[in-house]
Parts: structure tokens; C-alpha cells; sequence
């Protein structure tokens, strides 16, 4: 996006998630207006939320307008840049009339006013000079000084109104039109080439340029099916035209363009640099595709998701669910990238993961809701893994006989511990012909079969190396079935001298919390055998860096956010596979048995 507007309520100023949001637009570098809405409910305050927008977000903000009244009484605003107040009247404040400012805020309106010309004056040098020396700042000066403020992000406005009663919000959409950056004024984007993405291509906003665009969500209409919503950055697109998806190299129709609003559809013919709108008859794209022109393919930065922290299981509550219920979690993963689905091979469960506990929530609600499918959830298993710690050997030796022709394989094999994260490894060390070559491959597919079924608690064995060094064959029994169950029982029996233990997931977790509830945050994740690896600062909060075993930190959403008055928030991904202690091993094969 190019420019963005900051809601916040009234009542409540900045919420945890309005940090989130802005730390977010912070690290893309998104130029910002800020509007204080719900200026009209109980308990509203601009000043509070002002305060707590310069406290808890960013000291560049700086209020542009002052309500008029609070709570029931609010009727207007008072523009601190033009000195002059608006009274909104009529069913949707419609009606917008000029008024004196009110007697009673004069003496605040003008200090206010003086706090922001020296914020706009310090913007810029030329301005600094003319403040400091006493001259009048004329509105104009001041107005194109605000604009290239807001889009270098040396300063945030702050408007002030209610949505609902459509009071400030008009002066607010001037102030989108005012300062934040339009098509043109937006840097030229760098795109790559599909085929040798070292080599970038430069994008202009120019209707003349090659078509490019970025498919950026997708959604799902009743009435028309799939719409693919898409930003225009160079070139001009037409319905009836064919389109490339640089991302697939799928060669794409746009079915039919149409421009939404709030609660319709207007269909049009074309759409120009700038442009954002949505195509219909898209079968191949998904969000963060690049659409491009077919003669000059280019590939536009594909946009990066957060990886899930939480995953829940889901099942059917019923037989008939459980069709609909697979295609509605396709159609649910289609429309938002940060929710996923897989299905467990391990534990047969349909796990299904999200950004947090009251994401999935939705995600189980809107099944329900759009699809008709009824879900229960639960918690899913954590997949653990087997390993060995010592060097060990064993024999195999299948040898069958039953009328006619038998079944002969024999051999000897060891087993060592292979480097963290290098997976299983099968080598052939036999001399002098005591196997046939022929048969080495069915030792092998045994050694891989037998990996899956651990000897601790049956989880797939991981990192093991596997030698097989002697052996000896029958001219008549030997086939590669005998020697498969003879690579399988050497390996069984090589496992259970070479001191098998139990591995469990260790993810990465990073916390972010205002330093108030460091204490209680830090002794909770030494709780759940948690290990500190640092704390560093990042703005007002602190940021804690630790590693937790996964089996832990189930519900922890809900148990942070609690702990922490909803402020603090937290990401985590797999790090690596530890020796999961005796006490949990236990209580696995407690359950097991």
C-alpha cells in the first residue's frame, strides 16, 4: 500500500493491536494518518488517545484538529491549520457549516495550534528559518511541507470524528487527498526477472509502461465466485484481455473488471496505473501473485506471511461433514494466507494453524456459518522423533523354508549417529562379493521401512547412519523380499543396543512486552522448561528470545495474553529436535500402553 490510515477508538486510544499494526507499517515504512474515531461514545477522550499515541506508537505524532464536544455533545471539529470550526448537521452530517470556534477553546486551540507549526516548521529547513524568525507560515507552505513530512514519515497527522455519525470524517478523507502520496509520487517499485531473479527491473506508474499488477487478495462472492483483487502498478488492463501470472507461468483470461464499494459492484472496461480492482474469471491466481504482460514478463515482490503459531486439530462431527468440510478449509486457505491446512500422516488428524487461538475460532466459525459443516476441535499430538547416541551392531537373518523353493537373506549392519539435521544415510561397505550387488537396494528399502517405527515409542527414528559391511546368500533362496526382512531385523536389533532416546520438537520463541510484565513473562517460560537466550529492547518494549519445548507452549496465546493486560504478543517457529526428558518419556508411554 502506499499510504494508510490509523484507526483508533476514542475511548480506548492505542489497543494491542494497533501496536501491532503499526510496528508492522513501521517495517514496511507505510506514510500514516491517524483518525481518534467513536469521538461520540462513552468515555471518548481525544487527549488521552493522543497521548497514548505519542507514548506508546510514535513522538512525530501531532493533532491537526480538536473535537468539538465529547461523548453526546460531540457536534464538530475545530482545524488547528486553517483556524476555523465545522458543526456537522443532518441524519448523516451531511450537512457541514463554518462556525466561530467556540469561545471556550480558543486559549487550547491556539496552543495546540503553536505545538503543531513548530512540529511542520522543524520538517523543513527553509520553514525553521522563517518560524524561528518571527514571520507568519502561509496555509499553502504549510500544506506541502505536511505532504512531504507524511510521506517521508516525519510526521503523523491526527484527525478526530465519529464514523458513525459521518462527523470529521469528510475533512479526514481532505487529509488522505492533502498529504498522503498518490500513485505517482510512490517510488518506482523494483521487480525481477522471472528467469534470472538476480536481475531486477525498475516499474514506473505510467499507463504507457507494460501492464504489471499485483493480485493482493482473493474472495469469495456468492453471486459471481472468485475475486481477485488486484493493484495496478504500471500499464493499463482490459476485460477480454489474456494475462500472464509470472508467479505460475500460467497464461490467465480477465473474465470481467469491477470496481467495488462498500456494498456494490460497478463493472467497468479498464483500469489504469494506480488502480485498484477486481477481476473476475482468475483461475490460476492466488495472493502475492504478479500479473504481468505476456510479451514482457516481470515478477513483482511477492508479499511475505507470517509463519502460524498456533495449531488446532479439526474432525467431522458427522459423515456427511466430511467432504464439505475439506472443501470449505480449501476455500478458507484460498482466501487467507496465513491460515494453513495439513493433514498428519502420523496421528490421521486434519490440523489446521493460524496467526492465534481467536483466528481459528473464526476460521471454525465461518465453516459453520458460510459452509454448513460442523467441527470439533482438539488439541494436536506433538510429532516426535527417535534417534540412537551410540555405535552398535547387528545381524539379520531370514531364512524360510516351506516346500519347494525358500527364502534366504543375511546380513550384518551398523549403526551410527549421523550430524544434527542430516537425516538417515544407508552405505554399502561389502567386500568381496558376500552380498550380490543386486541385493544391497533391498537392504536398503528395509532400513528405511524399519526408520519409520521407532523402538522407544514407535515415532520416526531421525539422523542414523546405516553401514552394511557382511553378510551371505543362498544361489537358489536368496531374493531381494528375504533380504528386506533382513536389513529390517539387523536394524531392530542394532536399535536396541545403540541407546535409543526420544526427541522432541524445540521451537524458537520471541516475545514482545512492555517492560511491566517481563517479570511474569520470563518466570512463565521458565515454567514450561523454557531456557532465556536474551532480552534485547525494541522501542519502548523488550524483546525476549528463548527456547521452549512445542508440547509446552499449547494455549499460550491466551495464557500471554492474560498475564499481560492483551499488550504483549509473541511468534515461533521449529528450531531443532532435543532429548526429550525422562519424565516426558514416561508419560508417552503411559499414554501409549
Amino acid at each position: 500500500m502506499d499510504g494508510a490510515i490509523a484507526v483508533f477508538d476514542g475511548s480506548q486510544g492505542v489497543e494491542p493491536q494497533s501496536e501491532t499494526v503499526w510496528r508492522q507499517a513501521d517495517k514496511y515504512n507505510v506514510p500514516r494518518l491517524c483518525f481518534v474515531n467513536k469521538m461520540d461514545k462513552m468515555g471518548a477522550d481525544f487527549f488521552m488517545s493522543l497521548d497514548s499515541i505519542e507514548e506508546r506508537l510514535t513522538t512525530k505524532a501531532v493533532a491537526f484538529q480538536l473535537p468539538i464536544g465529547a461523548e453526546e455533545t460531540m457536534r464538530g471539529v475545530v482545524d488547528l491549520l486553517t483556524q476555523k470550526a465545522y458543526e456537522f448537521k443532518g441524519q448523516n452530517g451531511e450537512q457541514i457549516n463554518e462556525i466561530a470556534i467556540p469561545a471556550e477553546m480558543k486559549d487550547q486551540a491556539a496552543s495546540y495550534r503553536n505545538k503543531l507549526i513548530e512540529k511542520i516548521a522543524e520538517t523543513d529547513e527553509k520553514l525553521t528559518e522563517k518560524y524561528l524568525s518571527g514571520e507568519e507560515l502561509g496555509i499553502d507552505e504549510l500544506n506541502v511541507a505536511v505532504h512531504q513530512a507524511v510521506i517521508a514519515n516525519e510526521l503523523y497527522p491526527v484527525f478526530c470524528g465519529t464514523a458513525l455519525k459521518n462527523i470529521g470524517v469528510q475533512l479526514m478523507l481532505d487529509g488522505v487527498n492533502n498529504y498522503l502520496p498518490s500513485p505517482l509520487e510512490v517510488k518506482e517499485i523494483v521487480a525481477h526477472d522471472p528467469d534470472d531473479l538476480e536481475k531486477t527491473i525498475a516499474v514506473a506508474p505510467n499507463d504507457k509502461g507494460n501492464f504489471a499488477a499485483l493480485a493482493f487478495k482473493i474472495a469469495t462472492d456468492p453471486f459471481v465466485g472468485k475475486l481477485c483483487f488486484v493493484r495496478v502498478y504500471s500499464g493499463v488492463l482490459q476485460s477480454g484481455s489474456y494475462v500472464l501470472n509470472a508467479s505460475n507461468g500460467k497464461k490467465e483470461r480477465i473474465g470481467r473488471l469491477v470496481r467495488m464499494h462498500a456494498n456494490h459492484r460497478e463493472e467497468i472496461d479498464t483500469i489504469y496505473s494506480g488502480d485498484i480492482a477486481a477481476v473476475i474469471g482468475l483461475k490460476e491466481t492466488f495472493t502475492g501473485n504478479t500479473l504481468c504482460d505476456v510479451d514482457h514478463p516481470i515478477l513483482l515482490e511477492n508479499i511475505t506471511f507470517p509463519e502460524p503459531v498456533i495449531q488446532i486439530a479439526v474432525e467431522p462431527k458427522t459423515k456427511a461433514d466430511q467432504e464439505r468440510m475439506g472443501m470449505a478449509l480449501s476455500r478458507l486457505a484460498e482466501e487467507d494466507p496465513t491460515f494453513r491446512v495439513e493433514n498428519d500422516e502420523e496421528s490421521n488428524q486434519t490440523l489446521i494453524s493460524g496467526m492465534g487461538e481467536l483466528h481459528l475460532d473464526i476460521i471454525v466459525d465461518r465453516m459453520k456459518r458460510e459452509f454448513n459443516v460442523e467441527a470439533n476441535i482438539g488439541q494436536p499430538q506433538v510429532a516426535y522423533r527417535e534417534t540412537i547416541r551410540k555405535t552398535a551392531e547387528g545381524e539379520g537373518k531370514y531364512i524360510k523354508q516351506s516346500g519347494g523353493r525358500g527364502q534366504y537373506g543375511h546380513c550384518w549392519l551398523r549403526i551410527e549417529s549421523n550430524e544434527q539435521g542430516k537425516g538417515n544415510e544407508f552405505i554399502d561397505e561389502v567386500k568381496g562379493g558376500v552380498i550380490p550387488r543386486e541385493f544391497i537396494p533391498a537392504i536398503g528399502k528395509g532400513f528405511k521401512e524399519a526408520v519409520e517405527k521407532g523402538v522407544v515409542a514407535g515415532y520416526p527414528m531421525v539422523d542414523i547412519k546405516a553401514i552394511v559391511y557382511d553378510g551371505s546368500y543362498h544361489e537358489v533362496d536368496s531374493s531381494e523380499a528375504a533380504f528386506k526382512m533382513a536389513g529390517i531385523m539387523a536394524f531392530r536389533e542394532a536399535c536396541v543396543k545403540a541407546g535409543a532416546v526420544l526427541l522432541e520438537p524445540i521451537m524458537k520463541v520471541e516475545v514482545t512486552t512492555p517492560e511491566e510484565y517481563m517479570g511474569n513473562v520470563i518466570g512463565d517460560l521458565n515454567s514450561k522448561r523454557g531456557q532465556i537466550d536474551k532480552m534485547t529492547d525494541r522501542g519502548k518494549l523488550k524483546v525476549i528470545d528463548a527456547k521452549v519445548p512445542l508440547a509446552e507452549m499449547f494455549g499460550y496465546a491466551t495464557a500471554l495474553r492474560s498475564m499481560s493486560q492483551g499488550r504483549a504478543n509473541y511468534s515461533m517457529e521449529f528450531l531443532h529436535y532435543a532429548d526429550a526428558p525422562r519424565h516426558i518419556v514416561d508419560a508417552i508411554l503411559g499414554k501409549k500402553k
